[in-house]
């Protein structure tokens, strides 16, 4: 793979935060298409953050195609007056959804009992270099969030005889918004899901 387009560097030079996102947007859309499976990612993922150099990142995806040029951030949809913009969502014996096209608040709260949440940002709208935090609340129920692939995402939930899974968790394209979804799963769970941005022609 040709690294970010610039000048010939020497394989010493130190890679930057953005150099190894880039690379890991490359695997990321390779086991997408079937090229790598979920253990190869994993182990290259941990080779990319772990690289200091060009020459530590280069073998990474020497084994797949890519274009060689620049990835450039996709276009973030802003806020629009009329649409929708939830803080919470609350289901006891029943469920809530939340997705479509709306506006994401800086933090939405989730709980579900006895019942099922389902937050869908793959069309929503954020405001540049926003960060959200979804606290997530399943208790013998349970909510699931969906998260462009492109955005940035940390899980840092817990589960007590539950789940609340953290693989999800992972860097999105530079300049993405960034998701952080904490919370508890009790006798229940929290899925964190990432799946391609929904468009419309």
């Amino acid at each position: 793979m040709n690294l970010p387009e610039r000048s010939p560097q020497p394989p010493e030079m130190r890679a930057s935060d953005a150099d190894r996102d880039q690379v890991a947007q490359v695997l990321r859309e390779a086991a997408g298409e079937g090229r790598l499976t979920l253990d190869e990612l994993d182990e290259r993922l941990t080779a990319v953050y772990t690289a200091k150099t060009y020459a530590e990142l280069e073998p990474v995806t020497r084994d797949l195609p890519t274009t060689g040029a620049p990835r450039q951030p996709p276009a973030f949809g802003a806020p629009i007056s009329d649409a929708p913009s939830w803080k919470r969502g609350f289901a006891f014996c029943s469920e809530f959804k939340r997705q479509g096209v709306w506006n994401v608040p800086e933090k939405f709260t989730g709980f579900a009992f006895w019942g099922g949440g389902k937050v869908d940002l793959r069309e929503a709208r954020f405001t540049p270099g926003q960060e959200v935090r979804i606290r997530a609340f399943a208790i013998m129920g349970g909510i699931d969030v969906i998260v462009p692939d492109d955005l940035t995402v940390h899980v840092k939930g817990l589960g007590v005889m539950g789940a609340f899974d953290p693989t999800a968790s992972g860097p999105g394209v530079p300049g993405a918004p960034r998701v952080v979804v904490q919370g508890l799963a009790f006798w229940g769970g929290v899925n964190v899901k990432r799946k391609k941005r929904k468009t419309k022609d």
